[in-house]
């Protein structure tokens, strides 16, 4: 490319940042130089982009000289450490940590849902928990028709939220049970006193507890969803469960819509014909979401689509999407193209 924007990836070598750089060169986006950032333990390896060797830098406010747009992907300490460097020095920022989501003066943007609050951005923008984005993809469509007042979400998310860490421990785990190795190895986790096997097991905690019983990781999705939809006085509960799946977060969702006598056909139907997402719903041939089927998929996927067989406003669904895709890499990718397709990021 003669011309393009620079890009930096801050977290290049971890998981998301990966996909970040895969997703840069799958969608074409107009790069013209691209700054691969990790910590200094990473700083001088050899990363092959798209036929062209790049070589890590360790990440330093220096580093963000001339960028225009910097996707952050290291952590929230990094995040909270550099992220202003970053913009200070004009790039615009789009953080994937949470550092920044609840920060007042930060917009938390799925583009499919708030692309407008882009134009609030004042050099930073925050992309929301991975969790989040998926319902909020399916909730939208369904709110701009027929309202919404009570969301609750019961999550099943893959170990590769919690890291590279995470998803070794599966692997280990698991093959200790095929072997019936009576002490599998537990590797140790930040944020948890207690840490319990993943294989073979469900963890009803994700993150820390909180004073009146929900975990952070709840806070983030119930408050998150708030944010991102502009509804501060949405009713909202989440329950946040780790499972033995190495990647795609699953959902269980009931919401209740405002209008009167809205169809499950309705519903459908609107969810059919929204962007990003993918209707899978014939229980019948066994047809419905699954994280295995989803991995590597940039959809959103819905299925199990029912009507509340107590509550006339009542619906549930089965909500499907790969936690390092749209969970991530990619909705940091589209919240960089919302920003050039809203000319906020200057054509070069």
């Amino acid at each position: 490319m003669s011309q393009g924007y620079i890009v930096a990836v801050v977290g290049a070598t971890g998981a998301v940042g990966q996909k970040i750089i895969e997703k840069l060169v799958e969608r074409n986006f107009p790069y013209s130089t691209l700054k691969l950032l990790a910590s200094k333990n990473s700083a001088g390896k050899q990363v092959e982009v798209n036929g062209t060797s790049y070589t890590i830098e360790e990440a330093t406010p220096d580093s963000f000289e001339g960028v225009d747009v910097a996707f952050f992907s290291a952590g929230g300490a990094i995040s909270k450490a550099l992220a202003k460097e970053a913009s200070n020095r004009g790039a615009i920022v789009i953080d994937n940590t949470s550092a920044f989501r609840m920060d007042k003066d930060t917009p938390l943007v799925v583009p499919e849902v708030n692309k407008q609050a882009l134009h609030e951005q004042k050099g930073i923008i925050a992309n929301p928990n991975c969790s989040t984005i998926q319902m909020v993809c399916a909730l939208e469509p369904i709110r701009q028709h027929y309202g919404l007042n009570k969301v609750i979400v019961s999550t099943y998310q893959a170990v590769s939220g919690a890291g590279a860490a995470a998803i070794q421990e599966l692997t280990v785990q698991s093959e200790a049970i095929q072997e019936k190795n009576p002490e599998p190895q537990i590797l140790p986790v930040k944020s948890a006193e207690k840490h319990y096997p993943i294989a073979g097991n469900v963890i009803p905690q994700i993150d820390v507890f909180e004073t009146d019983g929900f975990t952070f990781e709840e806070h983030k999705m119930m408050n998150e969803t708030k944010k991102i939809m502009s509804m501060p006085e949405l009713s909202i509960a989440a329950t946040c469960v780790r499972v033995p799946v190495v990647t795609g977060h699953s959902e269980s969702v009931y919401i209740e819509v405002d209008k009167e006598n809205v169809t499950l056909n309705d519903i459908k139907e609107v969810l059919s014909s929204a962007k990003g997402i993918t209707v899978q719903d014939k229980p019948e041939q066994q047809h419905y979401p699954m994280p295995y089927f989803a991995e590597d998929k940039d959809d959103v996927f819905v299925g199990r689509i029912r009507k509340d067989p107590s509550s006339d406003k009542g619906f549930h669904m089965w909500i499907v999407s790969d936690n390092l895709l749209k969970g991530a890499a990619l909705n940091s990718i589209q919240i960089a193209e919302a920003l050039i397709e809203e000319g906020i990021l200057k054509e070069v």
